[in-house]
């Protein structure tokens, strides 16, 4: 029997075939059953094109080093992929558009007249491997520095700095570096003056407290109204996708932790339930309801953090260190269950570490029964307050299509009235077994993506109030071969779980090839880890989509025009962490 799913799969081939004919195309089975299909170079503008008003959002593009892949039956012949992943709000709906690029001939033309968010992930597909994208405007490094050699996702570029040659900086290289650090406007796309005025350039960042320490915006201004606003990042890129490729796919958990720093285990349930679907691991019903109230009270985590530097950044001292003390209340519960605080990386393939201790429950409940007076008391100090008001009613201003032509999801696009949340939309992880709302607004302000982000702690204390009350028996963790590691109790039964536990632990499980990839709805929108498996016992390529990196993109739409008192709220309604960009 056809599902809904496969139906719409099948209407989506059946436009394309009648539009392009079906010889034209090779479909790719993967382990997410989303349609994937390779196209020939020369038809992909005009079936991007096609598919532009059934698929509204580019949610990903991204590109793969194919030369040293073994298992790639059923696939054309290729040595670099450029993988473009498009998503339907309207129908729920994927579908995946790949084309094989030989090393010789790595020239693709340009999406950004069909989507403006891919300005950002094509230079990225650039610097780390090297494709050219004709009629790109401005193809230069976006997460490496200018004078950085080579490019690093390449398979034949060191992955860990002991395979490169020592590291000098004598005075050739200092003053190479200084020169490639020199501001030149108009390799920004910005003019020094015109016939009336005389224009000024100022850096905000990368060493301002606003724009997280590590973000920069080179600013033209007139007088003090910007002109021109283009955001420059990379300064805390950390090789997140190289460093996926050399781990196991176990030892990999803690490093998903430090994306999104702010999310802690949330980052591991996008990774691991990846690596499931690929492993065909079954999660159990407890262990499934645990991820689940982890990772809400990661939530309200990450969303006390956004309220008290949004209000501190717009003007008010005073909250952010009551949201702070709230927070480490918060993180007192997480250590007495994980055993640590922001990154305890304790989700595991097939389940979580360890059940939850005696007294959790006493721990949370008394948690939540506090904190929704606390919000109610910070309402009145923070949201109704005149100045703070002022500051962000009708500032930073975008549409639900602005939203989406740009890549904007969580609550940056459910502030603009459209209801889109993973958890209600797609379901996953045991999310269709609780009650909770998905709180919209309908102006798309500073005002309202924070007012969205405290209405959504509420939402979340409902989520955990239910997993408290409903926590299921049974076991922690699947007894599937590839759950890393096997429990630990078991280990001292026989000598096979020992033997399996060893295994698992030093070499990591070995994963069937295949791909796959699973949306979460994050702290600060979808999130997702596209993972490609050779049959081995490490990721073959990570991809790793993140919310921030396109929310960042769109600052210069929202903030031209207006003032620098204006971009600070701006920058701080975004809520952003500047390692969920890098990576």
């Amino acid at each position: 029997m056809q599902t809904a799913e496969s139906m719409v799969h099948s209407q989506v081939e059946e436009s394309l075939y009648r539009q392009f004919e079906q010889q034209q195309f090779t479909v790719q089975a993967t382990a997410d059953s989303i349609l994937t299909l390779w196209v020939p170079r020369s038809l992909l503008s005009d079936v991007l094109l096609f598919l532009k008003p059934q698929f509204s959002m580019l949610y990903d593009l991204f590109a793969i080093d194919e030369r040293t892949r073994q298992h790639r039956s059923g696939q054309p012949t290729s040595d670099f992929t450029v993988v473009y992943q498009l998503l339907s709000m309207e129908r729920n709906d994927d579908i995946r558009i790949k084309v094989a690029l030989t090393e010789s001939d790595l020239h693709l033309p340009t999406i950004i007249t069909i989507w403006p968010n891919a300005n950002w992930y094509e230079r990225e597909a650039w610097d780390m491997f090297g494709v050219v994208f004709d009629g790109h405007p401005n193809l230069y490094r976006i997460l490496l520095p200018p004078t950085w050699e080579g490019h690093a996702l390449r398979k034949d570029h060191p992955a860990r700095a002991t395979e490169m040659a020592p590291f000098e900086m004598g005075p050739e290289r200092v003053a190479k570096e200084q020169e490639a650090l020199r501001f030149r406007p108009e390799e920004w796309g910005m003019e020094k003056a015109t016939e009336d005025s005389e224009y000024m350039f100022l850096n905000l960042g990368p060493n301002h407290p606003s724009v997280h320490g590590v973000f920069r915006v080179a600013l033209q201004l007139d007088g003090e109204v910007i002109v021109d606003s283009v955001p420059d990042i990379g300064y805390h890129h950390r090789g997140a996708e190289k460093m996926g490729e050399r781990q196991t796919w176990h030892t990999y958990i803690p490093y998903t932790d430090r994306i999104d720093y702010l999310g802690g285990v949330m980052n591991n349930l996008a990774y691991i339930q990846s690596v499931e679907m690929l492993g065909g691991v079954v999660v159990p019903e407890r262990a499934k309801i645990i991820r689940i109230m982890l990772s809400e009270l990661f939530r309200i985590s990450s969303h006390l953090v956004f309220y008290g530097t949004f209000v501190q950044d717009v003007g008010q001292m005073s909250p952010v260190f009551y949201m702070f003390a709230d927070r480490e209340r918060l993180f007192g519960i997480i250590e007495a269950i994980t055993g640590g605080r922001m990154h305890p990386a304790w989700f595991r393939i097939g389940g979580v570490a360890q059940d939850l201790p005696e007294g959790w429950d006493t721990l949370v409940r008394d948690f939540i029964d506090f904190l929704p007076a606390r919000l109610d008391h910070y309402d009145k100090m923070a949201m109704q307050n005149k100045m703070l008001k002022d500051r962000t009613v009708g500032i930073g201003i975008y549409t639900q299509q602005e939203a989406i032509d740009w890549g904007i999801t969580g609550p940056g696009l459910r502030a603009t009235g459209c209801d889109w949340d993973v958890r209600k939309k797609r379901p996953y992880g045991g999310y269709d077994q609780f009650d909770f709302d998905v709180p919209v607004s309908h102006n798309g302000d500073c005002y309202d993506r924070a007012e969205l982000r405290i209405e959504e702690m509420r939402q979340s204390l409902r989520i955990i109030r239910q997993c408290l009350d409903n926590m299921p028996c049974g076991a922690y963790k699947s007894d599937h071969r590839l759950t890393t590691p096997p429990p630990k109790e078991r280990t001292m039964e026989d000598i096979e779980t020992l033997i399996h536990h060893f295994l698992n632990v030093s070499w990591g499980p070995v994963v069937p090839a295949g791909e796959a990839s699973v949306m979460i709805e994050a702290t600060k929108g979808i999130n997702s880890y596209h993972l490609i498996s050779d049959g081995g016992t490490n990721s073959y390529r990570t991809r790793i989509r993140t919310p921030s990196f396109p929310h960042l993109q769109q600052i210069p739409l929202i903030s031209n025009g207006l003032m620098i008192p204006d971009l600070i709220a701006i920058i701080a309604s975004i809520d952003f962490v500047m390692a969920d960009v890098d990576r």
